[in-house]
This record gives structure tokens, sequence and C-alpha cells, in this order.
């Protein structure tokens, strides 16, 4: 489908400005906003379905590798904590 707009100029430039910092077309950006908006109205109220949200997304079990995520956090936290500063 297609859509003609009229938007105010200083929209314009401002919606451009965001496409380009984000390498992408500004009728891309404009769809990506456009669908993030249905995220934004309908946000997760319950632990329960910010989880739903989470494994419809995939997000839960997206990384295999991790087997045991405390520990994991934990190294990581020991490497933040215990690198080298320049």
């Amino acid at each position: 489908m297609t859509i003609t707009l009229e938007i105010p100029q200083e929209l314009e430039q401002q919606l451009s400005g965001e496409a380009e910092t984000n390498n992408l077309p500004l009728s891309e950006y404009i769809l990506q906003i456009l669908f993030t908006r249905q995220v934004v109205n309908n946000s997760p109220k319950t632990g329960a379905e910010l989880v739903n949200y989470w494994q419809k997304e995939g997000l839960i079990n997206s990384r295999p590798y991790i087997k045991d995520s405390q520990e994991y956090a934990t190294k990581i936290r020991y490497k933040a904590e215990h690198r080298q500063h320049l």
C-alpha cells in the first residue's frame, strides 16, 4: 500500500536525520517507527506477559551455549571488574 502524507518540514528533517543515523532509507525508518508503536501501545503489564513476549520474539533460549545463566553472569561481572585499563 502506498500512502502520501504531508508532514511539516521540521519533522521531515528530524526523521531524515534519524534515518541517516540508523543507515536506513527514510521510508524504511518510518515503517520501523510504525511497527514499534505496536510494542509501545501493547507493552507487557506483568512478568508472565513479558516472558510470553520474549518467547514470541525468540529471545528466550537464544543463546544455547549458556547452560547456567547465573554462572555466566558471574563470569562476565568478574571479567569486567578485572579488565586492564589503558
